[in-house]
């Protein structure tokens, strides 16, 4: 299977998995996000999980990579990708570089969300 098929259908996977979390659990403006906290602790966890099965022990093919890693994992939430980046960081002797990325990523983050949220409104007003 091509690299690019098996994204795509790990991403299909992911975002239903995604999509199903949202069901259970839905999103209310005025409570903790439940849905989108367990999407991002689990796929963090399981990015953690198969990173260390595939790279670290070799019990899974690197050939998976990117189904689960990449599609699965990446439509499922981006934030493993994220933590398992500043975890990559840390292992390399880059402890400074990872703080930096990881505070700059959430500052640009909400910012960004925050930005395009008021720019619509203001543009659909």
């Amino acid at each position: 299977m091509s690299a690019w098929l098996a994204v795509a259908l790990g991403g299909a996977g992911g975002a239903v998995a995604r999509y199903t979390l949202s069901l259970i659990f839905p999103f209310n403006a005025d409570k903790f996000p439940v849905a989108t906290f367990i999407a991002n602790a689990l796929g963090c966890l399981l990015i953690g999980v198969f990173y260390y099965l595939i790279f670290s022990k070799a019990v899974i093919s690197s050939d998976l990579k990117p189904l689960i890693m990449v599609g699965f994992l990446g439509a499922f939430t981006t934030f493993s990708t994220f933590s398992l980046e500043v975890l990559q960081l840390a292992q390399n002797g880059l402890a400074s570089l990872a703080v930096i990325y990881a505070a700059a990523s959430l500052l640009v983050s909400v910012l960004s969300v925050t930005s395009g949220y008021y720019l619509m409104r203001l543009i659909s007003a």
